[in-house]
C-alpha cells in the first residue's frame, strides 16, 4: 500500500476516486477523553527500548512502553499493545492513546493497564517509522504486517512479552490482553490474535488493510472456515476509504478495503464472535478512529472486575496513583 503523508498531518491519506476530492474527515475531531486533562495523574512513556528480532533474523523492533499512574507491581496487569506504536502515541496525531489511558483508567473506565506502542521492525541502516513516513516502503512494515503467518504473532508473544515480564507484573490471562493498529497496523493486530488465542482475545482496528496486499482479503472465508476462537474485535471503516477502483477505471474488489472490512464484520458475527463496528463516512486515516478510540477501548474492556457495594469508597472514588516504594 502506497502511504502519502500529508505535511501538517498525521492520518493515512491515499488518492481518492474521481468526484471524491471533499475532505470527509472533516468533521471527526479529539474529545476530551483523547486530550490531557488537568488533576488527571499522567502514565510514564518509557523508552525507546530496541529489541533484536528472531522472526525476522536482521532487523529489530522498536518500542515505548507506557506505565499508568496507578500501577501496582504487586497485581497482575492488564496489556494493550499498539502497532505502528510511534503514530498512535504521537503528542499531535489523531489517537493520542497515552492521554486516553491516562483519562479512562482514572475513572475506571477501562482497567489499570501496561501499553506498549511498538513499531515495524527495521535493519539497523534503516530509518525509525515516524508520523509522515509510516515505514512502508524502507522498513519490513509490510511483511510483518500484511502476511497471514506467525512470524509477527512470535515477535509479540515470543519476543516483546518476555522483555516486557521481566519489569511488569503482566496478567498471564489472555482476556486481560489487547492489541490494536490502524490500516495494516490493524490486519496485523488480528492476525496476533487469531494466531495466538491463548495469548491475546481483544483486537481493535482502525482502517484495517484487510485487503489483497499479502492475501489479506482471504480473512472472511478463513473465519467462516474455522472453528470459532474466544476473541472480541472491534472494527472501524469510513465508506470513502480506499474502493478499489483502479487509475484504469477497473474496480477490485480484494483491494476494496471498506467492502472487506464489511466482509469480515459479516463473516465474524455470522460465526458468533463478540463483534462490534463503527462505520462512517471517512477516508483511510485515523481520523474517526481516532477520535472514537476511547468508546473502542470501553467496549473492548468493558468486563473488567466491578464492585456494586454501596459502601466501596474505591470503587466510587477516582483512581488514586499507586505508592511508590
Amino acid at each position: 500500500m502506497k502511504i502519502l503523508q500529508a505535511l501538517l498531518t498525521t492520518s493515512i491519506v491515499l488518492a481518492q476516486p474521481a468526484g471524491m476530492a471533499e475532505n470527509t474527515d472533516v468533521y471527526y475531531k479529539l474529545g476530551p477523553d483523547s486530550l490531557s486533562q488537568d488533576g488527571v495523574p499522567k502514565g510514564e512513556i518509557k523508552g525507546p527500548f530496541v529489541i533484536p528480532s528472531q522472526a525476522y533474523p536482521g532487523t529489530q523492533h522498536t518500542y515505548w512502553v507506557y506505565v499508568p499512574a496507578q500501577y501496582d507491581p504487586g497485581k497482575p496487569t492488564a496489556l494493550m499493545v499498539l502497532n505502528d506504536g510511534q503514530a498512535m502515541m504521537f503528542a499531535e496525531g489523531d489517537v493520542r492513546a497515552q492521554n486516553v489511558f491516562d483519562n479512562l483508567i482514572y475513572r475506571h473506565e477501562i482497567p489499570v493497564m501496561i501499553g506498549v506502542f511498538i513499531n515495524p521492525g527495521r535493519t539497523p541502516e534503516q530509518p525509525e517509522p515516524h508520523p509522515k513516513n509510516w515505514g512502508d516502503r524502507d522498513t519490513n512494515r509490510p511483511a510483518e504486517y500484511n502476511s497471514l503467518d506467525d512470524k509477527y504473532a512470535r515477535v509479540i508473544v515470543n519476543e516483546i512479552l518476555p522483555a516486557l515480564t521481566k519489569d511488569y507484573n503482566i496478567s498471564k490471562d489472555p482476556e486481560q490482553r489487547g492489541i490494536g493498529g490502524a490500516s495494516s497496523g490493524a490486519i496485523a493486530a488480528f492476525t496476533v490474535a487469531w494466531e495466538r488465542p491463548n495469548e491475546f482475545r481483544k483486537v481493535l482496528s482502525i482502517v484495517g488493510s484487510f485487503v489483497n496486499l499479502r492475501g489479506g482479503h482471504a480473512y472472511a472465508d478463513i473465519v467462516a472456515k474455522t472453528p470459532k476462537k474466544p476473541l472480541r474485535v472491534y472494527l472501524q471503516d469510513g465508506r470513502n476509504d480506499n474502493r478499489g477502483q483502479r487509475r484504469d477505471g477497473q474496480y477490485d474488489e480484494t483491494r476494496d478495503w471498506f467492502a472487506q472490512n464489511v466482509r469480515l464484520m459479516k463473516a465474524l458475527t455470522a460465526k458468533g464472535y463478540d463483534i462490534n463496528y463503527t462505520w462512517g463516512i471517512g477516508r483511510h486515516g485515523q481520523k474517526q478512529g481516532g477520535a472514537i478510540f476511547p468508546d473502542m477501548m470501553r467496549w473492548l474492556w468493558r468486563d473488567q472486575t466491578v464492585s456494586t457495594d454501596v459502601n466501596d469508597k474505591v470503587e466510587r472514588s477516582f483512581r488514586a496513583p499507586a505508592a511508590r516504594q
